[in-house]
């Protein structure tokens, strides 16, 4: 159902507002880069300082724009089951491919709430639903157990973003869940051996910066093309370590403030534009990679 290169996009602020006009753009470059899907409103987006009302508005924004050239895979993530649905129900409203669903952050449920916390939106919304793992922001995983639980009983739960840094899940939920879960990288650094233990793409953050780049590796992984993505691994390794150099997004704004001039660089506290040192690790990134 998704795979390739799937930006997880920054959202463009302007005088305190969503920058629609800046994003209209940026979604149509992104699908003339090769991108082979989108991500409004996940961690790269900001979501945790929107509105709801914004939140919403993002999502059928991308989709608008989008106009069925790619999937759309909607941010729907909130540590309120309640708030989580009623972001799905708006998703789909919008005409979403997809929910991108992350695990309940900061109330720290247990194994068992965090498989009821999915059965609640899988039994309320048939919108299909990416499992999202990120424990290092989350604190909270999503077992193994749980995922082949949730699949066997939910035909709506179709794959999973994984950013546990830890390759042998991709086996392991695998033999769960079946050769049909999708399963997506949630980390560019780790996406070659992610594929090559049978992922079917990545939701990017340095796809923000380097769609083209990032899509043509993933188009290579996916034709089994290992020597060619090695070699665009190796071009782009510095720039997957140095958008993380600061907090995030902080360092893809800035990176994108160096490559396109029609993307403003703000940022929404509490995350602040990216320290000196950042900014220089992404500005030597960007000339390894040969995008300025």
């Amino acid at each position: 159902m998704f795979s390739g290169s799937i930006p997880a996009l920054v959202t463009p602020f302007r005088d305190r507002a969503i920058d629609e006009e800046a994003f209209r753009a940026f979604v149509d470059w992104q699908i003339a880069e090769g991108s082979s899907g989108l991500v409004p409103c996940g961690t790269t987006g900001e979501s945790a300082t929107m509105t709801v009302e914004e939140h919403n508005r993002v999502i059928a924004i991308c989709v608008d724009q989008t106009a069925g050239r790619v999937p759309v895979i909607a941010g729907c993530g909130s540590n309120d089951t309640r708030i989580a649905l009623e972001h799905m129900f708006a998703a789909q409203a919008a005409g979403a491919d997809a929910a991108l669903v992350v695990a309940p952050y900061y109330n720290k449920p247990n194994q068992e709430g965090v498989f009821a916390h999915f059965a609640y939106l899988a039994e309320r919304c048939d919108l299909p639903i990416i499992l999202y793992n990120v424990p290092s922001r989350t604190i909270t995983d999503i077992g193994v157990p749980v995922i082949h639980r949730l699949t066997q009983d939910y035909q709506s739960i179709v794959g999973i973003k994984d950013a546990t840094g830890n390759l042998g899940r991709v086996t392991a939920q695998r033999l769960a869940s079946g050769p049909d879960f999708c399963q997506l990288s949630g980390n560019d650094e780790t996406a070659l051996g992610f594929n090559a233990m049978g992922g079917r793409g990545c939701i990017s953050v340095t796809a923000n910066v380097a769609p083209r780049l990032v899509a043509d590796f993933q188009a290579a992984c996916l034709g089994g093309d290992w020597e060619g993505a090695l070699a665009l691994q190796d071009r782009l390794y510095p720039l997957h370590d140095a958008l993380f150099s600061d907090s995030s997004p902080g360092p893809v704004k800035y990176a994108l403030s160096r490559v396109r001039s029609d993307m403003p660089g703000n940022v929404r506290l509490p995350i602040t534009w990216p320290s000196e040192s950042s900014r220089a690790a992404v500005d030597r990134a960007l000339e390894i990679a040969g995008l300025v």
